[in-house]
């Protein structure tokens, strides 16, 4: 079985962000940035699958600048055997990555797509399910569990009710949500070995797709303050409050 795990360069999860003064987006400048840590547990899963001796080969994509080679190296630290980067400078929405990794998906001819549930940077949780759609494969969403069998791998996802387990056929995509694992911590003599891994890179318009924007941002604002809080002298003042300055009874 051949693995394709996908990565995305965000801004670290620990960063305190801001948004421009003109409001037109987040200020990345001096950001400290890393891999979507979504993407990082799906990283995590495709090499335990590997070292299972469930699969024989795992490759990691990524979609953006030159820098998200900084990605792609972490997650061959990992334990990737190789990386793929598919270079552009503009700004790449949901189904125009899913388009692209589609393109890449019919190059490499895996088995199975592991992919975080959604990015920290937009929380869209679309691409996993558009590039399904797109190449008309069986998903499974909010991974908690994956076990590979004999053509088919069995995925269990958490839903609002518990959890649910379905059995998929190969190929399919699996989306990972925060309890399939913990991902490893990085040794350095494993990040030396990444820079002498293959990492192939890719411009975005030679694999022929549209990636024009469908959407238009209009303005980026931060969220009001929270107000203090305030104490009550009794249940009746706290009833009292709720229903006539709160509303909520």
């Amino acid at each position: 079985m051949k693995i394709l795990v996908c990565a995305k360069r965000v801004v670290d999860a620990n960063v305190k962000i801001s948004v421009k003064a003109d409001g037109s987006g987040v200020d990345l400048a001096n950001l400290k940035m890393a891999m979507n840590p979504f993407d990082e547990i799906a990283v995590e899963e495709a090499v335990r699958l590997r070292e299972a001796g469930a699969a024989d080969e795992s490759v990691v994509v990524s979609l953006g600048t030159s820098a998200s080679q900084e990605t792609l190296r972490t997650a061959l630290a990992m334990g990737i055997d190789r990386a793929v980067l598919v270079e552009s400078e503009r700004d790449l929405q949901p189904l125009a990555v899913a388009k692209l990794l589609a393109e890449v998906v019919k190059r490499e001819q895996p088995d199975l797509i592991i992919m975080g549930k959604q990015a920290i940077d937009d929380d869209n949780n679309q691409t996993g399910q558009m590039l399904a759609a797109l190449l008309g494969w069986g998903q499974g969403t909010f991974a908690s569990r994956v076990v590979p069998a004999s053509g088919e791998v069995e995925v269990t996802r958490e839903i609002d009710g518990g959890l649910e387990t379905l059995a998929l056929a190969l190929p399919a995509v699996v989306t990972a949500d925060l309890r399939l694992n913990e991902p490893r911590y990085v040794k350095l003599p494993n990040i030396m070995k990444a820079k002498k891994k293959p990492l192939e890179v890719i411009a975005a318009d030679e694999l022929g797709v549209d990636i024009e924007p469908r959407l238009e941002v209009l303005k980026v604002e931060e969220p009001p303050k929270r107000s203090g809080g305030v104490k009550v002298a009794d249940v009746a003042e706290l009833v009292d409050k709720l229903r006539n300055e709160a509303r909520v009874l």
